[in-house]
Order: structure tokens, then sequence, then C-alpha cells
């Protein structure tokens, strides 16, 4: 069995250390694996596709490639007012997402519809603040919500296919409203109860997705609203919290459903 894991070169520098986990898990479960950062050129069973490019993903899928995660999973998970869509559709409580124009009333969170990591999200709490993000994006590319007030916590749900690979729970660094564990927050294992499991499950049956972090907020009035989807999901957090290697898991997961598919 050949495959590759995708990444550009700029997040493969930045993600070596799970690359190098892959390569290590792939190696004892007699797959070979390489690393690659431009379009394959030889035959490969499968590609673990690791960038946001939906428009790659499927150059690749009508290629003939096995992709992990598949073209669609990318279009929704990197858009999120798509997500908001889905998950409105779906019948999952998540945070009111609405185009930039109007402005809903201050305070209010603005994002880029395809941003990541926390880095293009922005509390508005005034008309500069206001300003100073329209300045810098399209109308177009932003997405607007309400400010709901949550400790800066959230829930970032790991999915393998329909199961639930692991969850944390992320507090964000003092004096920050993100709770992203890369921006210098916390983070602790998580237990799902009955009715979120069945509603992380209805989402990753709906996009039939391989591997996704799904992303709650819990607000301190209590349950919790979907945010966003993440793909690529980055593991870090879910290392510090399990005593499993994800990369193994992984790759189990593409090993056994390449041989059931084909």
């Amino acid at each position: 069995m050949k495959g590759a894991v995708y990444y550009n070169e700029v997040e493969a520098k930045r993600n070596h250390a799970f690359i190098d986990d892959l390569l290590k898990e792939a190696n004892n479960l007699g797959i070979e694996l390489q690393l690659i950062t431009d379009s394959p050129i030889e035959p490969l069973d499968f590609i673990l596709f690791r960038d946001r490019d939906p428009s790659l993903a499927w150059e690749l899928e009508r290629a003939g490639y096995r992709m992990f995660n598949r073209a669609r999973v990318q279009k929704i998970a990197n858009d999120k007012l798509r997500t908001f869509e889905l998950a409105t559709l779906l019948g999952i409580p998540t945070v009111p997402t609405f185009r930039a124009d109007p402005l809903p009333t201050l305070p209010f969170v603005l994002k880029t519809r395809g941003g990541h990591g926390g880095s293009e999200v922005f509390l508005c709490e005034s008309t500069q603040q206001i300003e100073n993000v329209l300045n810098r994006f399209d109308h177009t590319e932003l997405i607007a919500q309400p400010f709901i007030e949550s400790n800066a916590t959230d829930v970032r749900v790991f999915m393998l296919g329909n199961e639930v690979l692991g969850a944390v729970k992320r507090t964000g660094a003092k004096d920050s409203f993100k709770s992203n564990y890369t921006l210098g927050g916390t983070v602790e294992k998580y237990t799902l109860n009955n009715i979120e499991l069945k509603q992380v499950q209805t989402i990753s049956q709906a996009i039939s997705s391989d591997y996704i972090g799904i992303d709650f907020i819990l607000p301190i009035a209590g349950g919790w609203l979907l945010n966003e989807i993440e793909d690529p999901v980055g593991a870090r957090s879910l290392y510090q919290t399990h005593e499993f290697s994800v990369a193994k898991k992984l790759l189990e997961y593409i090993k056994y459903h390449f041989d059931d598919e084909f």
C-alpha cells in the first residue's frame, strides 16, 4: 500500500513532529508513505490531504486519487458561512452567523470565512475596530457573529469517521477571548454526553468526513454552540491530553477503509 501525506511547504515545516510520527507509524503498518508538497506525478493508493485548498483537493480527486478528506469536506470546513448553513439544516445548535453587510449591533465578532487558528478573528467593540478590520478585508470575505460570553472556553471534538477519536476542552490565555491552544491556551480531556455525541456524529455523517475537528463554544449560560469545523485539524492538543498516537489511529483508519472500499 502506497500513499502520500500532502502539506504545503510552510505547513510542512510547522508540522514536522506530526509528519515524523506519520512516517514512523506508516512503516510499522507496512504502508509506504511519503511527504509531498506538490501535486503527485506517480500512482498512489491514497493521499492524506493536509492543506486548506478545496480546488486542489478536487483536482486530485478527479485525477483518481483517494483523498482523506475528500474535497467536499474541505469546501464546507474551510468556509464558516457554509458550516453555519449546514448546521442550521441539520438542527445543530450553532453560533448565529451572518454576512458582514449589514453589520449587527456592537459588540460582535468579525471573522474571515476561511481563516483558521484564531489569526483572523476580531472582537469589535467600537466603530474604529470595525473600520480597522474592513480596511484589511473585503466585505465578501467576512462573516459577523454576536459576541457570546464563554470565558474563552470551547470544546474541540476530533472525529475519525463517525467515531469520536477524542475531545478536549480549551481555555484561552489570560485577557484573550480566543480559546486556541496554539495561542497560549490550556487544554484538558473532555467527555461528551449522549446528546453531544449524537450531534457530532450527525455532522460527520452528513459530510462523509474521515478526520476532522468540530469546535463548540461553551456559553456561560450553558449548553454548547457549533463554532466551526476544522480540516485539516491539528492534533497538538490531542497528543497533550490522550495517551495514544493520533498518526497511528489515522493510518489504521485509512488502511481499513481503503481495503474495505477496494
